[in-house]
């Protein structure tokens, strides 16, 4: 077999195996399908042939990656993908070089997420004009977004048959198409309510598009570029000088729960986090903002 239909053909079966055996989404699938063909340009350029590749030339190739500026987050994250790589290959071909196995991840900065407090969230809500089919929308989307603390493609593709709202709880279906069910305050509920009640029905809904709660103007389900926009531009209109996104509000709801003192554990299914560490990032958070009550209001400060 070729060299280059080798790869051809354990790309194409590798994405296979990320999609019905481990149950990725297509995005993801795609990441790792590019963390692989990185490693084949690179091999190409080297003249080196996959069963050739070893350790050594493992770490120079994320010398040569580290040439194109990719950050060290980036990089640790191509290394795990040609490990989810050669531990497909060991499984599926019996492969027995496994070049990956020992190379260290580069160290990453826990970087700490922006958040706001809640006067910026309610100086945002308060500017939206209320006026507006589109601004009852906006607002119930910052509502949402706040009160559960959703990812933006959750929240776009958040549907009316997955709304209990009578028993305080919606569905979404979060990464690699898991489902998760998450409590929903008073104050999203009430603006849900009035959106579908008062606004959708005067919306010329497109077919297919029947089930999607929020809907732009030509009656399709709203896009993540959207939401991003509105959120930018309530921004602007407030002199906010935070650089935010919706994800700013998921930060948001996830520090505000920590810091009321609300169950680490409790916290990581509300944003469907598979790892604990990544939740504990809010206690960080946490953290630094009584370390700024202290140095604001104790005398000694």
């Amino acid at each position: 077999m070729k060299e280059e239909n080798n790869w051809l053909l354990l790309k194409r079966e590798f994405g296979r195996f990320l999609k019905f055996e481990r149950g990725l989404s297509d995005n993801s699938i795609e990441a790792y399908l590019n963390d692989v063909s990185k490693l084949e340009v690179y091999s190409e350029e080297n003249k080196l042939t996959l069963q050739q590749i070893t350790s050594k030339d493992i770490q120079r190739f994320l010398i040569w990656i580290n040439g194109f500026g990719i950050s060290p987050f980036t990089q640790s994250r191509l290394l795990s993908g040609l490990k989810t790589f050669y531990n497909f290959l060991l499984l599926e071909y019996d492969w027995e070089n496994n070049p990956v196995e020992l190379i260290q991840a580069p160290r990453i900065a826990r970087k700490i997420p922006s958040v706001l407090n809640i006067q910026e969230i309610d100086q945002l809500i308060n500017a939206i004009d209320l006026s507006t089919p589109e601004g009852m929308r906006n607002k119930t989307i910052l509502e949402v977004l706040y009160g559960c603390g959703l990812r933006v493609s959750e929240l776009v593709g958040l549907k009316l048959s997955n709304l209990y709202l009578d028993v305080e709880f919606i569905k979404v279906e979060g990464k690699g198409n898991k489902e998760r069910l998450i409590p929903i305050g008073s104050q999203a509920i009430k603006y849900l309510k009035i959106y579908i009640n008062e606004v959708r029905p005067h919306i010329k809904v497109k077919s297919g598009q029947e089930d999607f709660v929020f809907l732009n103007k030509r009656g399709a389900a709203l896009s993540r570029v959207m939401v991003f926009i509105v959120i930018k531009e309530l921004a602007t209109k407030i002199g906010l000088q935070k650089n935010i996104s919706p994800h700013t509000f998921r930060h948001s709801f996830a520090s505000h729960l920590v810091e009321g003192g609300a169950d680490l554990r409790a916290v990581q299914d509300m944003l469907g986090h598979e790892s604990i560490t990544t939740t504990e990032i809010y206690t960080h958070i946490d953290r630094d903002y009584l370390q700024s009550v202290i140095t604001q209001y104790h005398p000694r400060s």
